[in-house]
């Protein structure tokens, strides 16, 4: 039954037709399999040709997740495999798509449901929960989500897609992490009158009452899972988002990807990029395309980049300028600026009525679009940059695709190959009209968050700096050979990426040590060596007893 399913949650543990007769013989499940003792690696071949007949994203996204609910090792060894063109299916930007149909392509429950409705026996939901021994949560609360906006408890897809990449990626135990969604309504009619929806039938609660669920959530995970369990805000609004950011960051082991794990990849990609102009990064001036989470993020992260090397953070802060739908942030404008805006709200610098004006203006040397509005650095844009940079830096960062600000062929063909380039959605390559061919680097988080969850877990650190962030980036951007920026990459392949996330882990692993942030005591001497005998592997684990005979034992003498 469904329940039975829910509370075994046995997918970690089943193999399929890989089971040998003694398995089968031992768990009695011999006669309900054919008789064939099938290797994984026939499996996964299987699996992959499945795969291969398919071209609908969608379609894939369900075979996946179908396979992920049987055998959990298959499904992450071929993931595993084929890391570059599956992250798109199991994450941005088909995963958008997904939770977009959630409720049309449901299969099983996947992760932990809490609604407003439960305030006050969160703990007991917890507690429902089969596994006993959770390193990581991820939550949403499903209010914007990528750029789609509120999607209510369709947002599951999110968590769920993220904990996939932390296994996949870094090597955390399946069973170690538990996705949320806290359903507290959904403010998007279209859901709201759709019959298939399967949240709450109401408007979003913005009482005092969802502070109150997300405080006793927060209390409810440490005390049934410990303090150092991390805990990952995922697609909440920007208010909350910053909100509970500076509410929980002392208390417990918390971070925001949106913003701080966003930031980390975005810099990354500016170190990379410093390395192939050779200039440093304090002689950037940057123009963002919005002034949400995503650029405010990236924005502080520049800034203490900057000031590491001596200059003064409010020096840094005149560098970095920003423009949203209501024009460039400036002093003195009609629309309210955001308290989290105010430090790089600045003078105006003159007659500014367009993005195209702002980039003639201000003379960014660097543009990074995170407005999730769609093609807003147009041709003139782009042409614009090349024009006042020899080696201009594009970073088209929205998702998912259709929401990017421009395409790598744009970037590329308008400046001759003299940009530097990076997405937050996947393209590939570009062929030059003389024959150049430029790999785009994607400024994917899954460069940062599952090495640094690797790191923060194995490390039991209780409060997740924003340093932390910084030498993630520093430790992403070191590990981007000079054949590969010659290639026009900004990161690592991501065929690399489990390899790239343990060299972070461990790099962050050693500051966090020499930082006396971590609470794993001893410390362990060689990183490299600990960090690699706990990584999870796909190999299927042997379901016999343990058998052995007492030596020099026989039978009892018989009785005189």
């Amino acid at each position: 039954t469904d329940v039975t399913y829910i509370k075994r949650r046995h997918c970690h543990k089943s193999r399929g037709m890989a089971f040998s007769l003694q398995e089968r013989q031992i768990l009695g499940i011999h006669g309900l399999l054919p008789p064939k003792v099938e290797t994984q690696d026939i499996q996964a071949l299987r699996f992959q040709n499945n795969l291969k007949k398919m071209t609908d994203p969608l379609e894939k996204y369900i075979y996946l997740m179908g396979i992920q609910e049987r055998n959990e090792r298959l499904f992450y060894r071929v993931l595993m495999e084929d890391i570059e063109e599956l992250m798109p299916i199991v994450y941005t930007p088909t995963v958008g798509l997904a939770c977009t149909h959630y409720g049309h392509i449901f299969r099983r429950p996947k992760g932990l449901f809490i609604s407003i409705l439960d305030k006050g026996h969160v703990r007991s939901i917890l507690d429902n929960w089969p596994e006993t021994n959770v390193s990581a949560v991820v939550v949403t609360d499903g209010e914007r989500i990528l750029g789609l906006g509120d999607l209510g408890v369709y947002g599951m897809g999110i968590p769920v897609g993220k904990l996939c990449l932390y296994t996949a990626c870094a090597g955390i135990r399946p069973e170690k992490c538990l996705p949320v969604v806290i359903d507290v309504g959904t403010d998007n009619e279209t859901l709201l009158e759709d019959p298939f929806y399967m949240g709450l039938y109401q408007k979003r609660d913005r009482s005092q009452a969802y502070d109150d669920l997300i405080d006793e959530f927060m209390e409810a995970v440490v005390d049934k899972y410990g303090q150092d369990t991390l805990i990952q805000f995922e697609d909440f609004g920007n208010h909350n988002a910053f909100r509970f950011l500076r509410k929980y960051r002392e208390k417990f082991c918390t971070f925001n990807d949106d913003i701080q794990g966003t930031a980390s990849v975005a810099l990354a990609g500016l170190l990379a990029a410093q390395r192939a102009i050779g200039k440093p990064i304090t002689e950037h001036r940057v123009l963002f395309l919005g002034a949400g989470e995503a650029a405010l993020g990236i924005a502080n992260l520049i800034v203490m980049a900057m000031t590491e090397t001596g200059m003064t953070q409010a020096e840094a802060r005149k560098k970095i300028w920003m423009y949203d739908k209501y024009g460039l942030l400036v002093k003195g404008r009609q629309q309210e600026t955001d308290t989290n805006q105010e430090a790089f709200v600045h003078e105006s610098p003159g007659n500014v009525e367009s993005f195209l004006d702002a980039v003639n203006t201000i003379k960014p040397t660097a543009i990074i679009g995170v407005a999730g509005a769609g093609r807003l650095f147009t041709h003139d844009v782009i042409k614009a940059m090349g024009i006042l940079n020899e080696r201009p830096i594009i970073f088209s960062l929205s998702n998912p695709t259709n929401k990017a600000e421009c395409t790598p062929n744009d970037a590329y063909t308008l400046t001759n190959g003299r940009c530097l380039f990076a997405s937050g959605s996947p393209f590939g390559p570009v062929t030059l009209s003389d024959g150049r061919v430029l790999t785009p680097g994607q400024g994917n988080n899954a460069y940062i968050f599952p090495g640094v969850a690797l790191a923060v877990i194995l490390s039991r650190v209780r409060h997740i700096s924003d340093t932390v962030f910084l030498e993630a980036a520093k430790a992403l951007a070191e590990q981007v050979t000079d054949k590969e920026l010659e290639e026009g990459r900004l990161y690592p392949p991501l065929s690399n990426i489990r390899e790239v996330s343990i060299q972070m882990a461990i790099k962050l692993v050693e500051y966090v040590y020499a930082k006396g942030m971590a609470f794993r005591y001893p410390e362990p001497l060689d990183k490299n060596g600990f960090i690699r005998a706990t990584v999870w592997n796909t190999n299927y684990d042997c379901f016999l007893p343990d058998t052995y005979d007492w030596p020099g034992i026989g039978f009892s003498p018989k009785a005189k």
